[in-house]
């Protein structure tokens, strides 16, 4: 029993230390800024961060493989349809190794309004989602990178994600 303790203990401090990637939660806090990237999307339009300034980017690392994402999708259609207007963005990025035609019939089937590009390996480099999809970068409007939000995320946390840093 003791040698199990002291198992459990390193490894429970060894699990509390990676939550969060460093990203601080406080918003007195200086947050990281989020690295720029300029990517194409599915019909070759120019995607860049620095298009979206005074916007809360939502940076959403998927794939059309991926049950957790496919069930996220319909709520962040419905959420950013509602919100554009005021200042929501979402960027899906695909880590599909499939080829651009599946993406494209795959945004069609699911109505995906907001703009969708493959990913990069500079943009999975300088964000480091992780080996875990769907991960979310919510970035403010000042390009700083607020929260990552690991795993599925139903369309009122991101609704609340948005409104809380929309009237920052």
């Amino acid at each position: 029993m003791k040698k199990l303790i002291w198992l459990i203990i390193p490894l429970s401090l060894i699990f509390l230390s990676c939550m969060g990637e460093g990203i601080p939660e406080n918003p007195d806090d200086n947050y990281p800024t989020a690295p720029h990237f300029i990517l194409k999307d599915l019909w070759g339009d120019k995607i860049s961060l620095s298009d979206y300034e005074d916007s809360v980017v939502f940076l959403n690392f998927w794939a059309t493989w991926c049950g957790p994402c496919r069930k996220e999708i319909p709520g962040f259609v419905e959420i950013y349809n509602k919100h554009k207007e005021d200042g929501m963005e979402i960027i899906g990025v695909s880590v599909d190794r499939s080829g651009p035609q599946a993406l494209v019939d795959f945004v069609d089937k699911y109505n995906i309004s907001y703009p969708v590009a493959f990913a990069t390996q500079k943009l999975v480099r300088d964000y480091k989602p992780g080996q875990y999809i769907p991960t979310t970068f919510i970035i403010d409007k000042k390009g700083q990178i607020r929260h990552k939000h690991v795993g599925y995320m139903d369309k009122g946390t991101l609704q609340k994600y948005f409104l809380q840093l929309a009237k920052e």
